[in-house]
């Protein structure tokens, strides 16, 4: 509705900072809300949440995360992102980081972390448009990268962008995780906030372990909240997040995969302030602002009817929430983690 303050703010009748503020309130609120549930009645700990995770689908609305992100025309990205086009969390070393920069350092973060070493037969679970598998391809020649995505116009982009770069070690497929299968074995097997579209860890982590050799790791990069989990729910207009951006996604904590070792198991865990992330979505945000009119007629025939000024008002506001809740209390409550898991058996 027009007179709400969501239907103001997606029609550019409120400035940022009155925006900014009604996003900190609705953080604070849901802290409020995930707090009660979890030490309110009935008590749901994680350890219960998981449960209950065991007994849902591997993935929900998986054809949402297309229509909302990974199918929008690439240049649109093009005009956020950085020149590696990594739509996930960077990392900034120093105040004065450029977000190319920021990005670039966390490729090489991950490829360490991950302990990759050229030679290696990778798979890359959820590979956005391409940042890590034309990292991986480029910096270790000899390693064969095989990268899934959800997307045909992602494995377009990738595929051109690997054929204009000289890069021949590099395969994309297009499958719906929930349906992915492979026949071969891997080395190492990457996923960057990809698992957070997934809800029955069980099932994604007993298929990924079958594509592992027994020597092989998974390295996984998800944000996290530091102790709560929680999905993302589409009624009511404080779910504007599930509704519009992240619908059939999940907040997991930090402690959350652990309670998934049946078939693999946490060897390495690291920690990355929210404050990354929300100097991440800050740069986004610039850039989608200095490059408003060139990305505008780019969400003209939307998928959701509404005009491209709403649409694109929208993405603006997305931008907003993600800073303002990565960024809350210092980046001490969201985050990102950084997990490197073994075979259990």
């Amino acid at each position: 509705m027009l007179t709400t303050p969501i239907g103001l703010a997606e029609r550019g009748y409120l400035p940022d900072f009155l925006i900014r503020v009604g996003i900190r309130r609705l953080v604070a609120d849901r802290l409020k809300l995930e707090n009660r549930r979890r030490h309110g009645e009935p008590n749901i700990t994680v350890a219960e949440y998981a449960d209950w995770l065991r007994q849902q689908e591997i993935a929900v609305a998986t054809e949402k995360a297309n229509e909302q992100h990974y199918e929008v025309p690439p240049p649109f990205f093009r005009g956020c992102l950085g020149k590696h086009l990594k739509y996930s969390c960077c990392l900034f070393e120093t105040p004065s980081t450029s977000l190319d920069e920021a990005e670039a350092a966390m490729l090489r973060l991950t490829c360490e972390r991950a302990e990759i070493v050229d030679g290696m037969k990778i798979l890359e679970l959820g590979c956005g448009w391409g940042s890590l598998s034309l990292w991986m391809a480029e910096h270790f020649p000899t390693s064969q990268i095989t990268a899934v995505s959800n997307s045909r116009p992602q494995r377009e982009y990738i595929e051109a962008q690997a054929r204009e770069r000289g890069l021949t070690n590099l395969r994309i497929i297009t499958a719906d995780m929930r349906d992915f299968s492979i026949a071969e074995k891997f080395d190492r097997v990457v996923s960057v906030e990809m698992l957070e579209h997934m809800r029955n860890y069980a099932i994604v982590l007993e298929r990924i372990r079958s594509w592992m050799h027994d020597d092989a790791k998974l390295f996984v990069h998800i944000f996290t909240h530091a102790r709560l989990a929680y999905t993302f729910e589409t009624e009511g207009e404080s779910n504007w997040m599930g509704q519009h951006f992240f619908t059939g996604g999940q907040m997991p904590s930090r402690d959350l995969l652990s309670h998934f070792a049946d078939d693999l198991t946490i060897e390495k865990q690291w920690e990355v302030s929210g404050r990354h992330y929300q100097l991440t979505s800050e740069a986004w945000l610039k850039n989608l602002d200095a490059h408003y009119h060139q990305l505008l007629p780019l969400l003209a025939g939307h998928p959701s009817g509404d005009p491209a000024e709403v649409v694109l008002q929208r993405w603006r506001i997305f931008y907003l929430s993600c800073a303002e809740l990565f960024g809350y209390r210092g980046g001490n409550e969201w985050g990102v983690t950084h997990y490197l898991l073994r075979p259990t058996k």
